[in-house]
């Protein structure tokens, strides 16, 4: 287990270009178990989660080949079907929430796919409810095995396409259910899909490669099922969660800093949020330029009331950038209340600010209300542990504002999600050292 020791203080300057998308990435990856043919993929992150999908598509018989720095050849022509079903498989795909998205390829080529309850961010309950009713609407059996603590699905006769509803527009869900439905027989229909620009991207290279999916970045995807998918190459947009976390250090650290290539487009409110913070933020091109500033102040709604910011399916704003909007808020002046609807753990990180001297209150597991008195109260460094990605990278930034040395326990985590993160932002300014 790592951990980062952390002086604070330093601004930022230079530029720094995001990594590409980690939740269109482990879409991405395990779509290559639906097709024989060759899969090029360029814009793959170097992340402790993709890294390790990549090792479990390796093991499942994916021949996997290393062009370049981010850019990888998959070939699934021959998946080894008894490692999928061993002990192993199940230990390692246990232990990668990620891992979850390679039912729906299985499922849609081989006719079987294993299930087990996943593990990943403690954020609190992530129920799979949308990807196994989903998966049984298309005509697959499943069945929950006590001692392998898994779900088994099996459709021996294929899988055949249907009108379907979701109970919620689940990302991952979706994605699950698209990439069975694209060999299954008829057509189906994805009423409340998720419509993320990730789920767009994995439409996007189902359909180069042979899959006739329509209504793509609407909540409505019609699908009609194909015998066989072929080979093609695709290109991960970069992750705007990373962006957003950028965007949050330059302004924690009253940094100037310059985001490239950011695939303004695909970022949704995410800048404009950003800014009823009062961070001032520019678009040049398809860069950010964030100025330095010494103060930015929290609006108000227009009838004087608190602002609130909460998370919501897309084009609402991800939950997966609410803890980095928690911290930059700390040190803002005027007051925010953050609503996480999604997961009732998510919050539970800000007793370590609080530590460091932010004032927040913690109204119950979904909603805090911070008070921020601009930087004329500044975060004090502190001894702290991540308890998942999102948190710790808000502890880092929160740890890179602070006066003196912090220290951050299971970095781990922060390296589940972002790219040899030290190295990119030391060579901004920072002062940041890894202890393993």
């Amino acid at each position: 287990m790592s951990s980062f020791v952390i002086e604070g203080g330093h601004k930022l300057s230079g530029e720094i270009v995001p990594q590409g998308a980690k939740n269109e990435a482990l879409q991405i990856l395990s779509a290559t178990l639906l097709t024989e043919d060759k899969i090029t993929v360029s814009n793959v992150p170097d992340i402790l989660d993709v890294n390790n999908l990549i090792e479990l598509l390796r093991l499942m018989g994916v021949e996997v080949t290393k062009i370049t720095a981010g850019t990888y050849e998959f070939c699934a022509k021959d998946v080894n079907l008894p490692f999928v079903e061993s002990q192993e498989f199940l230990e390692r795909s246990r232990k990668l929430r990620g891992s979850v998205l390679l039912c729906g390829p299985l499922i849609a080529r081989f006719g079987y796919a294993i299930f087990p309850k996943p593990g990943g961010d403690k954020i609190g309950r992530r129920r799979l409810d949308t990807h196994l009713i989903g998966i049984m609407n298309l005509g697959a059996d499943c069945e929950y095995i006590q001692d392998k603590h898994s779900y088994e699905l099996h459709a021996p006769n294929g899988l055949k396409g249907t009108y379907m509803l979701l109970d919620e527009a689940s990302v991952t869900g979706t994605a699950n259910i698209l990439m069975a439905a694209v060999l299954s027989k008829g057509i189906t229909t994805i009423y409340n899909a998720a419509c993320e620009p990730y789920i767009q991207q994995l439409c996007k290279l189902l359909n180069n490669m042979g899959a006739k999916i329509s209504g793509v970045g609407s909540n409505l995807l019609t699908i009609e099922g194909v015998e066989t998918l072929h080979g093609a190459c695709h290109r991960m947009l970069p992750d705007m969660i990373e962006v957003g976390s950028f965007i949050g250090m330059a302004a924690m650290t009253g940094s100037s800093l310059r985001i490239k290539n950011v695939s303004l487009p695909d970022l949704g409110i995410i800048v404009p949020s950003f800014r009823r913070l009062g961070i001032d933020i520019r678009e040049e091109d398809d860069d950010i330029f964030i100025p330095d500033q010494d103060i930015y102040e929290i609006e108000t709604f227009m009838d004087g009331s608190i602002l609130t910011v909460s998370d919501a399916p897309w084009p609402g704003l991800s939950p997966d950038l609410l803890s980095v909007f928690l911290v930059v808020a700390t040190q803002a002046k005027g007051s925010v209340l953050i609503h996480q609807k999604m997961f009732e753990s998510r919050l539970f990180f800000v007793d370590k600010l609080i530590d460091m001297g932010a004032q927040i209150i913690l109204c119950d597991p979904h909603r805090a209300t911070i008070i921020g008195h601009g930087k004329y109260n500044s975060l004090r460094a502190s001894t702290m542990t991540s308890p998942d990605i999102r948190a710790g990278i808000a502890l880092l930034i929160a740890a890179m504002s602070a006066k003196g040395t912090s220290v951050i326990h299971n970095v781990d985590q922060i390296d589940r999600g972002y790219e040899n993160i030290e190295q990119r932002l030391n060579a901004l300014g920072a002062h940041i050292s890894r202890l393993d």
